[in-house]
């Protein structure tokens, strides 16, 4: 492993420094703490809870995200395994735009070194997400140009004795088991939860294998409270997660889509995604005194990943021609081909320490914080060839040498302080925080050689990028009265440049916004404009994107672009006879544009022309929820409009085969409440069963996933 510092060296640094946290016990794992204190961010923000979540019974977070203004989201799989969100304009690529946390704590296997989040929490056991777009972001890095995920698991419960257990059944051989037991008594407080669903899958191979996937989350927390009043808290959180899927990127053309729009090439049978992730995270706190808390937590992850799929066919690569031959086996137009399986082999480590102290001086709410972090992605990769048979089986031709295709280390190690004031003068709130950031991202890469595979002695080459940036922001809230606020602030965003390619530079730019909330009686909403100036973006390389083997984790320079919107939600809850019927509409309009020309043969982007919008960015989108509650029954329904998305940079009319059409997709929930411990639901995804096209990155068509049933049963205690 290359890490540069110790964690001895990291704790003693952080202890010395005294720095970041909350008002309540162990509240560092959110950044807003509910619904009622959204208004007393420094900015735009979003709290979703648990009501929110269990409102359709969603395991993918993407469904859910759809009701937050801002926020992009661009589907795949179909069951949201591996998300990809943007906000404000940003690439939505495997979400490396954002910043996504679990309890506070970065949450990406190596959000230095290697962004791309092929790893994402388990969204189906959270309690809570939390979503910051605004000025308040300069607290959460490293990457501040988009915004801020944090995603909140469940808390040890302040009684003891306390479960639950959900079971579900659905389409597909779709199948879910959540359960938790947890309590405290004495001062001591533990707590484990199950996590398990899996599927068979809703695309069908002309072979008789899955297109699904398994899954299994396992938590356990345990905390003790110490001293008069528990000021001394100590929680131990652990986590293991490990799955199992049979996706891959192997896409449709265009006329086989039309013809079978779940079907998928038996190029892709061996195509499997195994996945094995653990977490241990140390929580403590301590409660000075009424008006200030330090907070100190140590974290580390390990993360293993090998998604064994298709890279090439009949010899050409994804999104190069291998789709084409693909579809010509599968329609009888020629007998047999060959397809290269590569092992897409990583390994990735994340560990750090973070601390906060909070205290309040008078009119001034301030903030000192520090992380020291270290991450490292380590490939190690091959390639298998096959012969695919007329009979549609693979046999093996050749077995790769592990290694041999990709052999190389990209490295990270960071130190992060700031500092956040919030000074209350009247009904005016001034919020200013400072952001450090010292980075060092490294790569040390020994080519495909099979002499250099075990690394000993083998000559090899080191690049590095070092960068120190400090991050401003400010916001202003001002109360019109108790119905109506005012808000406006400006942040720098920033990104690091990756070593891979020397001429990259850092992403940088300024984002601004200003707007109103609002909220009289069961009327509540917010308008917000936003603008974002990038004097230069980042392109990353990815396999999403069907990039190059040869570059992918490769960073490239667009320049200058600009971003611009506005964001607008509004809910009312009206009341009939016996009946809540809560409505609420939430729209997104969004403009991009490339301020300079390039040549871009890496990633999604092409060949840019000055004027040229960002592709997979939507201009609209529009997201409806109507409902009926009384004291037994709840039904909701929630509609998702998308507009027409470009595919690749480009301005004006869309060619074919560089659009995704417009959709409007609604999905359905309804329970029923025997009483206080128990209920059944119903819930479909997908409720008119549209077809449309979710995806083209991986250079061919990958399909939303068509209407499913999922019938539950919950019982609590």
């Amino acid at each position: 492993m290359i890490l540069k510092r110790s964690l001895i060296a990291t704790a003693v640094l952080s202890l010395l420094s005294l720095p970041v946290m909350a008002d309540d016990a162990f509240e560092q794992i959110t950044i807003i703490g509910s619904n009622s204190d959204v208004n007393d961010i420094p900015g735009s923000g979003a709290y979703l809870n648990s009501e929110d979540i269990e409102e359709f019974e969603y395991t993918d977070i993407m469904r859910l995200l759809s009701t937050v203004p801002g926020v992009y989201v661009m589907e795949e799989d179909g069951y949201g395994l591996r998300p990809n969100i943007g906000m404000r304009g940003v690439p939505l690529d495997r979400s490396e735009k954002i910043t996504v946390m679990e309890d506070g704590v970065l949450a990406a296997p190596a959000a230095y070194s290697a962004p791309a989040a092929y790893y994402f929490p388990t969204f189906g056991r959270m309690t809570a997400v939390e979503v910051l777009k605004g000025s308040s972001g300069v607290k959460h890095g490293p990457r501040t140009t988009g915004g801020v995920i944090n995603l909140v698991s469940r808390q040890i419960p302040d009684q003891p004795y306390t479960g639950s257990m959900d079971l579900a059944l659905g389409e597909d051989n779709y199948r879910k088991i959540h359960g938790y037991l947890g309590g405290e008594k004495d001062g001591l407080g533990a707590l484990v939860e199950v996590f398990r669903y899996e599927a068979d899958g809703f695309k069908k191979l002309p072979v008789n294998r899955d297109s699904g996937f398994e899954k299994n989350d396992i938590m356990g927390k345990f905390r003790v409270s110490l001293g008069e009043g528990d000021k001394h808290q100590l929680e131990l959180k652990l986590k293991y997660a490990d799955e199992t899927s049979d996706e891959t990127y192997l896409g449709l053309l265009g006329a086989d889509f039309k013809n079978n729009p779940y079907s998928r090439y038996a190029a892709s049978q061996l195509d499997r995604m195994d996945t094995e992730h653990k977490s241990y995270q140390l929580n403590y706190e301590y409660e000075f005194s009424d008006n200030a808390e330090f907070n100190l937590t140590a974290y580390y992850n390990d993360f293993h990943r090998n998604w064994y799929k298709a890279s090439k066919v009949g010899g050409k690569s994804l999104g190069g021609g291998a789709e084409e031959i693909a579809s010509d086996f599968d329609n009888g137009v020629i007998d047999n081909t060959t397809v290269d399986v590569k092992a897409n082999n990583r390994d990735y480590l994340s560990k750090g320490i973070q601390a906060q102290l909070l205290k309040d001086f008078g009119d001034h709410h301030m903030t000192f914080g520090v992380r020291i972090h270290e991450d490292e992605m380590d490939r190690f990769q091959w390639v298998d060839k096959y012969q695919l048979n007329s009979d549609k089986t693979m046999t093996a031709t050749s077995a790769g040498i592990p290694g041999t295709d990709s052999n190389r280390v990209d490295s990270a190690s960071a130190i992060a302080l700031y500092v956040h004031d919030e000074l209350t003068v009247g009904n005016l709130v001034v919020s200013g925080g400072l952001r450090y950031e010292d980075m060092d991202i490294e790569r040390d890469d020994w080519g495909k050689s099979v002499d250099n595979v075990n690394r000993q002695n083998a000559p090899g080459t080191h690049k590095e990028n070092s960068t120190s940036v400090v991050i401003p922001s400010v916001g202003f809230t001002y109360s019109l009265n108790d119905e109506i606020l005012l808000l406006a602030g400006v942040q720098k965003g920033f990104a690091p440049a990756a070593p891979g390619n020397a001429d990259a530079r850092e992403e940088e730019a300024w984002n601004y916004e200003a707007g109103t909330r609002f909220a009289s009686g069961n009327l509540n909403g917010e308008f917000i404009a936003f603008y974002s100036d990038y004097d230069n973006m980042h392109g990353n390389c990815t396999a999403s994107q069907s990039c190059d083997e040869d570059n992918i984790g490769d960073q490239y320079n667009a320049g200058a672009v600009q971003i611009e919107g506005v964001e607008f939600k509004l809910g009312y809850k009206f009341e009939v006879a016996n009946f809540n019927v809560p409505v609420s509409v939430s729209y997104t309009y969004s403009s991009s544009e490339f301020e300079r020309d390039f040549d871009s043969e890496l990633g999604i982007w092409g060949n840019v022309t000055r004027g040229d919008e960002l592709p997979y960015i939507p201009q609209q989108q529009l997201q409806v929820s109507l409902g009926l509650t009384n004291e037994n029954w709840d039904l909701s329904l929630s509609g998702r409009y998308l507009d027409e998305i470009r595919t690749s940079a480009g301005q004006g009319s869309i060619a074919a085969d560089e659009r995704i059409a417009s959709r409007t997709v609604w999905d359905m929930s309804a329970k029923y409440k025997f009483d206080g411990n128990q209920l059944v639901y119903l819930s479909m995804d997908n409720l008119f069963d549209k077809t449309y096209v979710a995806t083209r990155t991986h250079g061919g068509i990958q399909p939303g996933k068509y209407r499913t049933l999922q019938l539950g049963y919950t019982y609590s205690f």
